[in-house]
């Protein structure tokens, strides 16, 4: 709680009403000097006063109604939506909406901050009651927990003839199917798959139909998780409510369909692009969760190893040549690259991207969003950048020999330009751009860096416990100098949702281009024996970071394998 329980005017009254003693209030101030606590825990925790005197005597204090959880009302509230991490953390309980005004139950009702906030989400009057921490929180879990879950009592809200009128099939009425997706059940539970997988720190949520059933899966730190599902008759409904929002056409099953949904979320700016595919049983639907607020990362915060990062942050600072970003889909390959013109972007500087799509908007940076249907590919948006002149480029990725020669000429004509490719390691970058077309020497001259990059989960630090490794996984992983006695994992827990893990962090393979390297290229060398000479001049590869986070307590052995591909690793860590 924030309340200032400190003065004298709450004992006082405590004393007035007999609750107190002059004496037990004096030993209270006398303990409560020594720690940090309020005045009201202390009086609790040494048990001069129950939770309702506190309560009921705060409540005559501040003036503010008192209200027992008895009287909450029954009800939940379908018209607006808030994330039980955010009531949990803020101590308020939502208890109608009437005549334009939100009355809510808080433990801390001088928490002007909170109030203004949900004034501001909510657009409507609040009302604030005083109530006991323990009752709002049981309330929370009781209403909006896993216990009692918000989307049972919304479909058992749903009258059955109304649930059977939103049954699935393509005769079905367009006009009455956009009125059903507009009806507050099937909006409060779209609103509610959101709000858990942003809740959750959720990257995507599926939608996915099956013969017999509708799932709804959560992508959270890279691994899908099963959250609990409607009922396959109101598929449809759901689907053409994010539709809906995505101003996407619902009357079209046969095509996919591409949108962008901008909302906010318990005061926080969310994009969500949509995208929908048609299949045997209905539309699958994925919602990739873009959070505005959260995805500046520092190059800092990305798990570089200190000399990694230096060597990294002096390339990005070179005048001009090409650094390339490499690794697998959801490798987290755009927030290094965002992380990087960041860190360079200055009033003296022009920059532009090219992007397909544009996930995050960077404050001073002129992005471009590629679109093939009107003829505006990474290319040919590329060679209109290029007459804007930028001193920095970025391009989303580079797909073809056109797009690759056009971003090596702006690097020789003095750009610095930044691009990813698909690729497992660095050194099969250079292969794959002489495989598109692109010759030895135009490589060799303008490259700087490439970095392979991974996304491995935190072992939770809430959960966190010793273990011995398993030796077959050590084996895997090529350690044979000597046995690794204790490692880590996570027990498993309500912060980290019994996974063991919570959040991610990278591990790098960061190969500067030198002059050996240079003159490999020239040869059109394999990319084994560019990874035998870069691995002789430094190169440390991606699995060695990995188990430099594992001997680090950071993640786990098993999180290393499975991110990075098989690979022959025997005597890679001798001497580790």
């Amino acid at each position: 709680m924030n309340l200032d329980l400190t003065g004298n005017r709450l004992g006082e009254l405590l004393i007035k009403k007999g609750l107190l003693s002059e004496e037990d209030l004096g030993k209270a101030m006398e303990q409560r000097s020594a720690t940090t606590d309020r005045l009201g825990k202390v009086l609790i925790g040494l048990g001069f006063i129950s939770e309702d005197d506190l309560y009921k005597t705060l409540s005559e204090q501040l003036n503010i109604p008192y209200l027992p959880q008895s009287e909450y009302p029954e009800a939940t509230i379908l018209d607006i939506d808030f994330s039980l991490k955010f009531m949990r953390q803020y101590r308020f309980f939502p208890l109608e909406i009437k005549d334009g005004t939100l009355a809510i139950a808080m433990s801390d009702p001088l928490d002007f901050d909170t109030i203004d906030e949900l004034r501001l989400f909510t657009k409507q009057k609040i009302k604030v009651y005083i109530s006991k921490e323990t009752d709002v929180l049981t309330a929370i879990e009781q209403r909006y927990g896993e216990g009692t879950t918000t989307m049972e009592k919304i479909i058992g809200d749903m009258a059955e003839e109304e649930l059977q009128l939103l049954a699935y099939g393509e005769e079905e009425d367009i006009d009455h199917l956009r009125d059903m997706a507009s009806e507050a059940p099937i909006i409060k539970l779209v609103n509610l798959f959101i709000s858990r997988a942003i809740e959750d720190g959720a990257s995507d949520i599926h939608i996915e139909p099956f013969e017999d059933k509708l799932l709804v899966r959560l992508r959270i730190d890279g691994i899908l998780h099963d959250i609990e599902s409607p009922p396959k008759r109101i598929q449809a409904a759901i689907t053409s409510r994010v539709k809906i929002m995505a101003n996407l056409n619902i009357a079209e099953r046969r095509l996919p369909q591409d949108g962008r949904v901008r909302l906010r979320v318990a005061g926080r700016k969310i994009d969500l692009r949509v995208s929908t595919v048609p299949t045997l049983y209905g539309e699958s639907v994925v919602l990739r969760v873009l959070d505005r607020e959260s995805i500046f990362l520092r190059l800092e915060d990305l798990g570089f190893p200190s000399d990694k990062l230096d060597d990294f942050e002096r390339l990005i600072h070179k005048p001009h040549g090409i650094i390339l970003v490499t690794g697998p889909t959801g490798s987290g390959k755009t927030t290094t690259l965002y992380a990087a013109l960041e860190k360079i972007n200055s009033p003296d500087k022009k920059i532009i991207t090219v992007e397909d799509p544009v996930e995050y908007q960077l404050s001073g940076v002129n992005q471009i969003q590629v679109n093939p249907k009107i003829g505006l590919t990474f290319a040919n948006g590329l060679r209109s950048i290029v007459r804007q002149d930028p001193d920095i480029m970025m391009v989303g990725e580079i797909r073809d020999r056109e797009t690759a020669e056009i971003s090596i000429q702006s690097a020789l004509t003095g750009h610095l330009v930044f691009s990813t490719l698909h690729t497992n390691d660095a050194p099969s970058a250079i292969t794959r751009l002489l495989d598109m077309g692109v010759e030895g020497y135009l490589v060799s001259s303008c490259l700087e860096g490439i970095l392979a990059q991974r996304l491995v989960r935190v072992i939770c630090k809430s959960c966190k416990q010793p273990v011995i490794p398993d030796k077959k996984a050590l084996e895997e992983m090529g350690i044979k100098a000597r046995e690794m006695r204790v490692a880590y994992r996570g027990k498993g827990c309500d912060v980290c949702k019994n996974t063991g893990y919570h959040g991610r962090t990278g591990i790098f393979e960061f190969m500067t281009i030198t002059d050996p390297v240079r003159n490999l290229i020239l040869e059109k060398t394999g990319s084994s024996i560019v990874r035998q000479k870069a691995i002789q001049m430094g190169l440390k590869p991606l699995r060695e970071d990995g188990w430099d986070k594992v001997k680090q307590g950071v993640t786990t052995i098993e999180e290393v394998l499975r991110v990075t591909r098989e690979e022959e690793v025997a005597g890679l860590m001798e001497g580790s």
